[in-house]
């Protein structure tokens, strides 16, 4: 049995295949279709047979789609022979808000959703969805299904999610906290666990997936009680280009004193904030941080802002979890940078971590744990797998089809 993992984005597909023999989802193939709709687009493919690149010139989604099928079924260097061999492909979404708290079958109602839910993530969801609608042509015998970011953070309480604004806004509108990452989240924290040797059931973790998009989330005994993005991917953190956290009167200041449209502020927060604001030099971590060698303040003050307000969020999260007994990086930022986690960790010495910074330096080598062994808080590192969860949810579903199918035999 064989699942496709599909991420589809404005002007790209990203997919992985994964064979399911023995009942555990194992990696035989990737590849991403880029540059969609524009005058040249690439296609890259690695599997079991060996590797595939070409140009081509792909005018939109079905099209992509398509060429992912062609590298699959590449009669050297593919790893199926027709696409009747895939029996499920899973579909990452972004935005479900509280509409969706697991992994679902895409039907009619669920494409409806990821439309409505379009207008909360404008550069997200209807890329997920063209991505969907494309793999149903080109996979039409496969079971679809979709994996929601928003479905982690279902189980965060009334009091973490509701914004101090008129209630009838949330019952209008559905203005509410619904949070993001939680496909990394749900895999981090079962990897933690599992480095740790103790249930999730019974750890308290804070979980850091620190990308170009940032998010911290507090889960406590296997359930996310909070998370810092809010309705949408701009809350929270200082992130690569969005501002994150800010006094709402600010958006109303800049557009009476600079005339700015709602648009115009809602795409300066998205677009031109963040690091890459604060610099005024990028929005990579790593350009800033040997620009910050070379002695540029600029770019150590966008790092500095940075690692503060996720160590603020780390000390909020403890409070709100009555303490913490593991800290995880994840992504690229929070994989990568040894120098971005000191900074976030430094000073949280009385909360019980302390940081090993050998151990920081070569995470990998020590096992994932970056905090010496005398730290009341475990600190690990755990490169994030989005793929693996989606595939997991996928076979799942397509065991259960076949379940029901067989009428429970």
């Amino acid at each position: 049995m064989k699942v496709l993992v599909i991420n589809s984005g404005s002007s790209t597909i990203k997919f992985k295949l994964y064979s399911a023999e023995g009942g555990e989802p194992r990696e035989i193939a990737s590849g991403i279709v880029e540059r969609i709709g524009e005058e040249v687009s690439y296609v890259r493919y690695k599997g079991q047979g060996g590797e595939i690149q070409y140009e081509a010139k792909i005018k939109d989604h079905e099209e992509g789609m398509a060429h992912v099928l062609k590298v699959l079924t590449d009669p050297e260097k593919g790893s199926i022979r027709e696409p009747g061999e895939i029996a499920g492909v899973g579909h990452r979404v972004v935005h479900g808000g509280s509409e969706v708290t697991g992994a679902v079958v895409v039907d009619e109602r669920v494409e409806s959703v990821i439309e409505k839910y379009s207008r909360m993530a404008p550069l997200h969801n209807p890329a997920n969805l063209l991505g969907i609608r494309a793999a149903k042509k080109v996979f039409p015998q496969a079971l679809h299904v979709a994996v929601f970011d928003t479905a982690f953070h279902a189980t965060i309480p009334e009091e973490a999610y509701l914004y101090a604004i008129p209630y009838e806004y949330y019952l209008k509108y559905g203005i509410r906290r619904c949070g993001f990452h939680g496909i990394s989240y749900t895999y981090v924290c079962r990897k933690a666990a599992e480095i740790l040797g103790r249930p999730l059931e019974q750890l308290r973790i804070i979980a850091c997936h620190l990308g170009s998009g940032a998010s911290v989330a507090a889960v406590k005994y296997g359930r996310c009680v909070d998370t810092s993005m809010g309705m949408t991917p701009l809350e929270g953190l200082v992130m690569g280009t969005r501002s994150g956290d800010i006094d709402p009167a600010i958006s109303y200041f800049l557009m009476k004193w600079e005339g700015l449209s709602a648009d115009e502020v809602y795409e300066l927060l998205n677009e031109r904030s963040g690091l890459l604001g604060l610099s005024g030099i990028s929005n990579d971590v790593r350009v800033l941080i040997e620009e910050w060698k070379r002695g540029n303040e600029a770019a150590g003050r966008a790092l500095r802002v940075f690692a503060y307000r996720v160590k603020k969020y780390i000390g909020a999260y403890v409070a709100v979890m009555g303490g913490v007994d593991a800290i995880v990086f994840t992504a690229g930022i929070g994989e990568r940078s040894p120098l971005v986690r000191k900074l976030i960790l430094s000073g949280l010495e009385e909360l019980g971590v302390k940081l090993d910074e050998v151990r920081n330096e070569d995470p990998a080598r020590y096992g994932w744990v970056i905090s010496s062994d005398d730290s009341k808080v475990k600190v690990l590192v755990i490169p994030t797998d989005e793929e693996r969860v989606i595939a997991e949810e996928t076979l799942k579903k397509v065991l259960e089809r076949a379940h029901r199918s067989s009428g429970g035999r």
